[in-house]
């Protein structure tokens, strides 16, 4: 499993938030600033200093987390490609502000027992990826290592775990607080997974990221690039295919989507191939070296 094509195709919002967040750590290493990162109950209570809150939401402190943060930002751009960029925008936003709100409440609750300043970093954001991951990507393939069972996911939950280990106690309250804003978020509370951003806004991020060139469709066309024989077959039995198979099943769509298919495409192929996957998968290969 692989988080589908190379580079930030289909993802402008990922493609902009590594930027930001790889330019701002590099900001403070620079200055030698790195270790005023990370925000603690003085912080928000005794001396408020909201930027330094807002910048250590943003900045990694050190190198290790920078790149076990970025790489699984990067990977987890599949997500974005699943649900849309307008969509994806909203869950990067609940995800931060709910798991900063927590994250505040934690450290008023534990006031006595709260010392040293939290890991900086978009902890929130990174960890509550990790719950449509855990409940929304299939296995594609597992294999065993002197006689332990792995799967394609495994490496995905290792590069989380030694992130979280990498500042250990003090990416332990951003750690738990992301994984709950993405359960929450999954439980679709206050209605948040049907919210998206306006397109205009989704347009601008993508001119910004030039993550693709002006016009250019975000997925393939799956009947224009269908072999000529199949696309008149399934011309011809439009009518009646649409009626007798099923709604293509979520995991499915899942899979391709994971394979860098977008959702629409990975539908419409399920849809001519009869849900059959492996089908499916042939005609998206084959539409996309068309």
């Amino acid at each position: 499993m692989n988080g589908g094509p190379s580079g930030f195709q289909n993802a402008p919002v990922t493609r902009s938030f590594v930027i930001s967040c790889a330019l701002l750590t590099a900001v403070f290493a620079s200055r030698r600033r790195s270790a005023t990162l990370g925000f603690s109950y003085q912080d928000i209570i005794e001396r408020p200093r909201f930027s330094r809150v807002i910048a250590s939401t943003l900045a990694f402190s050190s190198i290790p987390e920078l790149m076990f943060g970025l790489y699984l930002l990067y990977y987890f751009r599949l997500f974005e490609r699943q649900i849309g960029s307008n969509k994806y925008s909203v869950f990067v936003l609940f995800s931060i502000s709910v798991s900063l709100l927590f994250e505040v409440l934690a450290l008023v609750f534990l006031r006595d027992q709260a010392s040293g300043a939290l890991a900086s970093g978009p902890y929130g954001l990174i960890f509550a990826s990790f719950v449509p991951f855990l409940c929304d990507i299939p296995i594609s393939s597992q294999f065993r290592v002197f006689g332990i069972s792995f799967s394609d996911k495994s490496f995905i939950y290792m590069s989380g775990l030694q992130l979280f280990l990498s500042s250990w106690k003090r990416s332990f309250l951003p750690t738990i607080c992301g994984l709950f804003a993405g359960f929450l978020y999954r439980l679709n509370v206050l209605g948040i997974r049907k919210f998206k951003i306006p397109q205009f806004v989704a347009s601008l991020i993508g001119r910004l990221s030039l993550s693709a060139p002006r016009g250019a469709s975000p997925s393939v066309n799956v009947r224009r690039n269908l072999p000529t024989s199949d696309r008149h077959h399934q011309e011809r039995n439009l009518g009646s295919t649409s009626t007798s198979i099923p709604e293509p099943p979520d995991s499915s769509v899942a899979m391709l989507v994971s394979m860098g298919f977008d959702s629409n495409s990975a539908r419409q192929a399920l849809v001519h191939a009869r849900n059959d996957i492996n089908a499916a998968t042939n005609i998206l290969l084959e539409a996309q070296s068309q």
